[in-house]
């Protein structure tokens, strides 16, 4: 039986990109079932690798621009842009990304997002209606500080001194707007968390230890945050950081909607309306999703979760495929989104091969996919 398979799989993080996934998964898959025809579709739902892919869907070209990453050192960012549209489109991980910084070398506390103003002011002098930014994969816990400071808002403390570092955000009493602020164009924010930005499901005490900071410095960075909130609270009549949302990238997303009156979508539903996803769906007999870990932060905004779900939807099947499935390598999971879903390790090897040869795995895994499954 001839099968029509759609293989949209998320970044493997830190290992493959979607666009080297997909193309992994459709070789294995094909050395298992070669009658089957394949279309490849590399999804991002607002992290590493979002700006490429949301770009070579619309047809954007690339743009370079100099500017400084997450620790103030300098690089050339890269960015899209769409004449037509007069669409920006902006990844932060090219920018502030932790995979762009040497393994514990820096604490969160001494990074910001700074580096990612210069990239949207380039963006905006270019003249742009519309700027796209995609938030996932930062590096920083700063709540927008770093990216305000760079557009020309100015923070003071309780001496009224100006303050320039984020961490310095527990003494804040006031600030001022920018000269010259960035007025007219439409800012939209692609996320891939609903998160607050406070609290316990807030961004410090969920994603900070995955970017070096210890549970221990929490109370530290949370009280920074919280006189940001408190001022944005002040100055809009009601609590900002509650959105879903705000705490998606150290609180980046809260920080570009009180800053830029950005809005905020999910990072996969945009990039579900510039792939056509629905139709392309709808044409496939299977699905086959995948990312570096099915746990229960996929089903939470991830891309492969929201795909499972689609799925569901629009009656399809989705296979779901990953370096490890939480609960187990082979798991019917979350209300059955995935028809089922099959992870590299532990059975087929270990976690560190895994990784030092994703691609591989990823393709035997495919393979061993499409030659056991169970079509009934």
């Amino acid at each position: 039986m001839s099968l029509r398979v759609l293989v949209a799989p998320d970044k493997f993080k830190g290992t493959l990109s979607a666009q080297q996934a997909a193309g992994a998964i459709v070789d294995g898959w094909w050395a298992a079932r070669p009658q089957d025809e394949m279309e490849m579709l590399p999804m991002s739902d607002g992290g590493d690798g979002f700006g490429g892919i949301v770009a070579d869907l619309m047809g954007a070209s690339e743009q370079v621009t100099a500017t400084v990453d997450a620790a103030a050192r300098p690089i050339g960012a890269k960015w899209w842009w769409h004449e037509a549209s007069r669409t920006a489109i902006i990844e932060a991980a090219q920018v502030v990304g932790l995979a762009m910084l040497p393994p514990g070398r820096f604490h969160p506390f001494e990074l910001d997002t700074r580096g990612l103003g210069a990239v949207i002011r380039t963006a905006v002098a270019a003249g742009a209606q519309t700027v796209v930014i995609g938030i996932g994969g930062s590096a920083t816990n700063d709540g927008g500080f770093g990216v305000a400071t760079a557009l020309g808002w100015r923070f003071y403390d309780d001496h009224d001194q100006l303050i320039d570092q984020w961490v310095e955000l527990r003494r804040l009493t006031r600030w001022l707007p920018p000269l010259e602020p960035i007025l007219g164009v439409d800012i939209v924010v692609a996320v891939d968390v609903q998160n607050p930005l406070l609290g316990l499901d807030g961004c410090t005490r969920v994603y900070g230890p995955q970017k070096g900071l210890l549970m221990q410095q929490a109370p530290i960075a949370e009280a920074a945050l919280e006189k940001l909130a408190l001022r944005a609270r002040e100055a809009a009549g009601h609590d900002v950081s509650e959105a879903p949302g705000c705490g998606a990238a150290g609180g980046l997303g809260f920080g570009l909607k009180v800053f830029l009156g950005a809005r905020m979508e999910s990072g996969f539903e945009i990039f579900a309306a510039r792939a056509k996803l629905d139709e392309k769906i709808a044409k496939a007999d299977l699905v086959v999703t995948g990312e570096g870990a099915i746990d229960r932060q996929s089903f939470m905004g991830k891309g492969t979760g929201c795909m499972a779900q689609r799925c569901r939807l629009l009656g399809k099947r989705c296979i779901g495929l990953a370096g490890m499935v939480e609960g187990g390598a082979q798991l019917p999971t979350s209300d059955r989104l995935f028809h089922s879903a099959h992870g590299i390790t532990p059975t087929m090897t270990h976690p560190a091969a895994a990784k030092k040869d994703a691609a591989k795995w990823l393709e035997r895994l495919a393979n061993k996919v499409g030659t056991d499954y169970d079509w009934s």
